[in-house]
């Protein structure tokens, strides 16, 4: 017996926590919950919806409450930019990550629209343009199997990137060692760069995109990538399925 609904989703919690419902399961039907725990409907629906909320699980028709998977993939930090993946061989950033997280990968799991657009204010601001300028878009949506994780669009000046790989809209990475080969070819090769990462609630537009389930948020990556002569040759967003990816960086402590 529970006296409330925190209390009823705290013992549900702890269930999931245990691995008394694994991910990918779905909950006991709510009115076999409120039999089990002796309440009424409300306080299993009010109990879900907390569950819900926190990201536990989610309502999907004609199944149930089901519990969410864990992250399944490792987004690798400084490793998934290693010269010796993209220069030395033909591993891109994202099949790094495939790699670490022991997850098959091929080149059409990512897909691609290229077109020439008018720089938003943002776009504008880190190259140094005016507003409106010309500057190549490449959008990716990236596919684990069936399911999207995360979509990443990067900007880059005509002058560094028209007649190379990086503007063919052909599905998958531009060539062995994806972007960064292709700029090093060019005379542009990536040297450091500073990332920013926040979350926030999704748009409808990636909800859409990336099929999230109700609640949950996403986590928003900005990318600029500099030649050794502080030359911006990418800025790059990525918005991901926050319940898909963990997050792992591996660094020397500074000085």
């Amino acid at each position: 017996m529970v006296s409330g609904y925190r209390e009823l989703a705290a013992s549900l919690r702890t269930a999931i926590q245990n691995g008394e419902y694994p991910p990918g399961t779905t909950l006991p039907k709510q009115d076999e919950l409120a039999a089990r725990y002796g309440v009424n409907i409300k306080t299993v629906r009010q109990a879900v919806g907390l569950l819900e909320s926190e990201g536990l699980v989610t309502p999907i028709r004609r199944r149930g409450t089901v519990v969410r998977e864990r992250p399944r993939m490792r987004r690798l930090g400084v490793d998934r930019y290693s010269k010796r993946k993209w220069k030395f061989g033909d591993v891109v950033a994202f099949a790094a990550d495939r790699e670490a997280s022991g997850r098959p990968w091929k080149p059409t799991d990512q897909t691609n629209t290229v077109q020439l657009v008018d720089a938003d204010t943002e776009v504008a601001e880190v190259f140094g343009l005016e507003p409106g300028s010309s500057v190549y878009e490449r959008a990716r949506v990236v596919r684990d199997g069936d399911q999207p994780t995360h979509t990443l669009t990067s900007y880059y000046l005509p002058a560094h990137v028209e007649g190379t790989p990086l503007v063919d809209p052909t599905p998958g990475p531009a060539g062995r060692g994806g972007g960064f080969a292709v700029l090093t070819l060019q005379g542009y090769e990536p040297d450091h760069m500073t990332e920013t990462i926040f979350a926030r609630m999704p748009t409808p537009d990636e909800i859409e995109r990336l099929n999230l389930p109700s609640g949950e948020p996403v986590m928003v990556l900005t990318r600029q990538t500099y030649t050794a002569d502080n030359t911006l040759v990418e800025f790059a967003r990525g918005v991901h399925a926050a319940s898909r990816f963990a997050w792992t960086y591996t660094f020397k402590l500074p000085d």
